[in-house]
């Protein structure tokens, strides 16, 4: 008969799992370590190292160090199918994915989720720097998910896609730790991983160059670098109602701050030749080539289609930067189930259109057709295919692919 809650944890071969790890068994929860296995490939890795065999490695010697269950488990063909596929396709429509926050609710807390419960698991750890907590609302049980206690390394941001279901199977064990406390934990436990640098990659892949990885895929071919002026008239167009209420506005004004403008090339000139529009995304200045401009040029459309780069000079180009955005009905994610808008309502939340950006004051305006986030204060390089997450105070409540 099962006393102790049993619990898998996601040892990465990090500090930060490793720790996780470590407080479970403290807390007095039946532990196993397991480590994904995500990647094969080895030709897109930066310098020779082999990062998963090393990661394998320490994950191994981690839980030997700790006296637990040690497996790994080869998600390879999973996570090609749902994250790189799903890169690729992105970013050859001209899109910006998010692969981390794809990862964690494709692959850690649904294929790793089932794999652990095949083991009979209670619950899957993972050394995510958020919190869990659980409320009674109307008599059930709600999750909300809540800000890492260490502010340099909150990671809600990437678990805004998961469900209650998800949430309610989860731990996040080092959450309510600032990172030095996380080494300093590790240094006293003697584990290989005290001293690790934190993983650069991407998520589970290891240390690949994006370009690189995307060039295997999605071939180079040359294209138009245009540059738009700061004076072109659609900009004028944009007016915002003084005095008016954001859900009161028409929908010809919604979508006229929250749609992405579309530019044709003749609406500019052009400064130079690109390898391909797929390689670029919204807000990017690296990597342009061009020279000579005085201010820097970023990057404010990118059309795959025709496979054309608009740019714009300096960060105040107002191609640049946006008030609001859009998000699809059927891209919409309520982590706050209870706290879903109907259409014609609305609600005032603080939001975030990329990891470490402070948050940011928005309305949210819901429609038939979707949600419309409008910022309190213009944003820089807002991307379709990346994620919009809102809060009420340190809980994300939601998020949504930007359209």
């Amino acid at each position: 008969m099962k006393t102790k809650p049993r619990v898998v944890v996601g040892l990465s071969g990090g500090v930060d799992s490793s720790v996780a790890a470590k407080i479970l068994l403290d807390q007095g929860y039946e532990v196993i370590g397991m480590f994904m296995k995500n990647w094969h490939d080895e030709s897109v890795t930066i310098s020779n190292e082999c990062p998963w065999m090393e990661d394998s490695t320490d994950a191994m010697l981690v839980a030997e160090k700790l006296g637990i269950p040690f497996q790994a488990i080869d998600l390879s063909e999973e996570y090609r199918e749902r994250i790189v596929d799903y890169m690729f396709s992105e970013y050859e429509a001209g899109r910006t994915p998010n692969p981390d926050i794809l990862c964690n609710r494709e692959i850690k807390f649904d294929i790793f989720l089932k794999a652990a419960q095949k083991l009979k698991a209670d619950f899957v750890a993972t050394g995510h720097y958020c919190q869990k907590r659980e409320i009674l609302v109307d008599g059930q049980p709600v999750y909300q998910l809540i800000a890492g206690a260490d502010p340099n390394k909150d990671q809600s941001y990437f678990l805004c896609q998961l469900s209650q279901e998800q949430l309610s199977k989860a731990l996040f064990p080092i959450g309510h730790l600032q990172k030095p406390d996380v080494r300093k934990i590790a240094k006293e436990a003697d584990l290989i991983t005290a001293e690790k640098k934190d993983s650069q990659g991407l998520c589970f892949i290891g240390k690949v160059r994006l370009p690189e990885f995307l060039q295997q895929q999605l071939k180079p071919k040359k294209g138009q670098i245009i540059q738009i002026p700061e004076n072109l008239p659609v900009y004028d167009q944009v007016k915002i109602p003084a005095g008016i209420d954001p859900q009161d506005w028409d929908q010809e004004t919604l979508d006229a701050l929250c749609l992405p403008i579309h530019y044709t090339p003749d609406q500019g000139k052009v400064l130079g030749e690109h390898n391909g529009a797929h390689y670029f995304t919204v807000g990017q200045r690296k990597g342009l080539q061009v020279g000579g401009t005085g201010k820097p040029l970023f990057v404010i459309e990118t059309n795959t289609r025709q496979n054309v780069i608009y740019t714009g000079l300096g960060e105040d180009h107002p191609g640049l930067n946006r008030l609001g955005l859009f998000v699809k009905k059927d891209q919409i994610h309520w982590i706050r189930e209870d706290l879903t808008l109907k259409p014609g309502e609305s609600a005032v939340y603080e939001a975030r259109i990329r990891y470490r950006q402070p948050l940011s004051k928005a309305t949210l305006v819901m429609k038939e057709n979707g949600l419309y986030v409008l910022f309190e204060n213009s944003q820089k390089g807002v991307a379709s295919g990346q994620f919009v997450a809102w809060y009420q105070g340190e809980e994300c409540i939601g998020s949504g692919t930007i359209f």
